[in-house]
């Protein structure tokens, strides 16, 4: 196809296909061809040649309308990454992102993403562990570790080192997937191993005693993320404390330990996140609340000197 023919969202299909397919995780794909559809959907006629700077800002403002300004940066970013793509191989005669104004809805009202401490006490008391295939585990191992759903799925007997009480995370488990099945981590500072207290180890010991070693230890059927955060959202409710999700519970774990003063760094390893940076901005208002505390103390310090 010639040059002046090609359209602007067959070239983003193709480029998605040539650099992207087999280079990113599925999920990130994913969000790719979903910013495809977006760019068809907002500009099914406009070919590749006439993008300028002009009608660049009327997709991202289009698209602006009705998405959140942080959704549209993503919008943007994988656009931008193309089309300078396009730009170095001379389809394009000037960059169309430069200096480019990203708009967006107002965010809706976040909602509650962690508990307190007396809130999750509360919680894990209110937890029926009668029965092992209550899914009740399921959110007392996520709030006791940290740990990601499809990790916590993913675990096996093999994985608890119930004498030095360490939980080995190595592997996730698909329950997006009809079939099932392990896959590797989300990235490669997602293997580690997570300390874990001496109560939680001998609640699993008793309860993966008889399971096979291999196997994962919370499947017996498919498993949907919804089932358990319908689960937790009754048990919030029945409680009366915010109602939270089951990532909420990785939320929760790494908050309470920011607050008991453990490092950004620790907990950043403990979460399995890539940099301290994800963790930085992740929990950016407690780290704040926790500096503002801390400047009260030096001034509490120096006074005294």
């Amino acid at each position: 196809m010639r040059k002046k023919q090609i359209l602007l969202h067959d070239y983003f299909a193709k480029w998605i296909d040539v650099y992207k397919e087999g280079a990113v995780r599925q999920v990130t794909l994913n969000k790719y061809w979903s910013s495809h559809r977006h760019l068809k959907k907002i500009a099914p006629e406009l070919k590749l040649i006439d993008v300028n700077r002009l009608e660049y800002q009327q997709i991202l403002n289009k698209f602006a309308d009705s998405h959140e300004k942080a959704t549209t940066m993503d919008f943007h970013h994988q656009l931008k990454a193309m089309l300078l793509d396009a730009y170095d191989e001379g389809y394009l005669k000037r960059d169309p992102t430069r200096k480019v104004v990203v708009k967006g809805k107002q965010p809706s009202e976040k909602k509650t993403k962690y508990l307190n401490e007396f809130e999750l006490k509360l919680l894990l008391r209110s937890l029926d562990l009668s029965n092992y295939e209550n899914y009740d585990w399921i959110i007392l191992l996520i709030a006791k570790t940290g740990l990601r759903f499809g990790e916590a799925l993913g675990l096996t007997k093999d994985d608890i080192d119930f004498e030095q009480q360490i939980i080995t995370v190595n592997k996730t488990w698909d329950y997006k997937s009809c079939s099932g099945g392990f896959k590797p981590t989300k990235n490669a500072s997602s293997v580690r191993k997570v300390s874990i207290d001496w109560k939680l180890a001998m609640q699993l010991s008793s309860m993966v005693n008889e399971l096979p070693s291999d196997q994962p230890i919370f499947i017996q059927k498919r498993i949907f993320n919804s089932t358990v955060n319908s689960l937790l959202k009754k048990h919030c409710e029945q409680l009366e404390i915010p109602v939270i999700s089951i990532h909420g519970l990785r939320h929760t774990h790494a908050s309470l330990l920011l607050f008991a003063g453990v490092s950004v760094a620790s907990v950043a390893k403990r979460l399995g996140h890539a940099d301290m940076t994800t963790t930085q901005q992740t929990y950016l208002h407690i780290i704040k609340e926790l500096e503002n505390k801390d400047n009260s103390k030096i001034m509490q310090h120096l006074a005294s000197l």
